[in-house]
């Protein structure tokens, strides 16, 4: 590394501590941060993002385009990777996602907020590095979500209300005879398209037993279930005037030999905690999303779906 790249890289580690420092004055967090707004299309700025990406030490593990006028960009690095590792269920952290979205003539650049995201997932680390390089590589221009943020120490206790699951009461999928096996029976069952469930990434954490898979869902045709599609599922809950496309895509994570997910009514609360629960664009118009949600992953990590979920 020559003395300017150096110096580059640790201005950016300083901004992006300054910025943890600054936003931990007020303990209060959001889950989506805005990078840009201009004008144009998500193909005149697409590949312009990913070269800022990868030249700013992400590496690009999956794509996704849910919906017309929306593009996701998921990347992870060597911090992320180290932070996935630091508890057996610390893998949902390794992945961060960018997301463009076209509106109004205009496409919006954001990214989910790397400290919100650790402390909804029970991370120690800050992710100073990570936080550093989103902001040098695609800018900041301001945190969005929930018109009131989290403090720390809510998103380490998170739920949306009584009743409702906290991060350490997940989906318990399947239960393979290895953890190759699990992987196996995923990677099988999303090549088939199984319940309209699609591979976006792929994410092995090292020095563990677990693997993060980033999944694209939507309805099977006209018969299908329309809960678990992405873009209805949006539609519903995604209406302010900055979009929160990096919410998906969702993920299944494999530890050991062990398939889980994050439960629905924690998975999409966390990044839209304050969705009212009935009324226009509200929890109550995706009521039988968790159930839809939680039969079609189980069918692809080879559980038995059905029952009462």
């Amino acid at each position: 590394m020559n003395i300017k790249s150096v110096y580059t890289y640790a201005f950016a580690l300083a901004v992006g501590l300054a910025a943890v420092a600054a936003q931990a004055a007020d303990d209060s967090y959001l889950p989506f941060a805005l990078a840009s707004n201009d004008a144009g299309k998500i193909a005149d700025k697409l590949d312009a993002t990913k070269t800022a990406l990868t030249t700013n030490g992400f590496t690009i593990a999956g794509e996704y385009a849910p919906f017309d006028g929306a593009h996701i960009i998921v990347v992870t690095n060597d911090e992320l990777k180290k932070a996935a590792a630091s508890h057996d269920r610390g893998g949902y952290v390794a992945a961060q996602r960018v997301a463009l979205t076209e509106l109004g003539g205009k496409v919006q650049v954001s990214y989910t907020n790397p400290f919100y995201m650790a402390k909804a997932y029970h991370i120690d680390s800050k992710l100073p590095q990570t936080t550093a390089a989103l902001k040098t590589a695609l800018g900041h221009v301001q945190g969005f979500g929930p018109a009131k943020g989290l403090t720390e120490k809510g998103l380490g206790k998170y739920h949306y209300t009584f009743g409702m699951e906290y991060f350490d009461e997940p989906l318990e999928l399947a239960t393979q005879g290895s953890h190759e096996k699990a992987v196996a029976t995923i990677e099988k069952n999303l090549s088939a398209k199984t319940s309209g469930i699609t591979q976006v990434y792929r994410i092995d954490i090292p020095g563990t037993n677990q693997t993060l898979f980033g999944v694209g869902m939507k309805s099977e045709g006209a018969k299908g279930n329309k809960y678990q599609d992405d873009k209805f599922i949006m539609s519903e809950i995604d209406f302010k005037p900055l979009r929160s496309t990096a919410h998906l895509p969702y993920e299944i994570l494999v530890k050991d030999k062990e398939v889980e997910a994050l439960h629905a009514r924690f998975r999409i609360a966390i990044n839209f905690p304050d969705l009212s629960m009935m009324g226009a664009n509200s929890f109550m118009n995706i009521m039988p999303t968790p159930d839809a949600i939680k039969e079609a992953l189980t069918k692809v990590a080879g559980g038995k779906a059905g029952g009462d979920f």
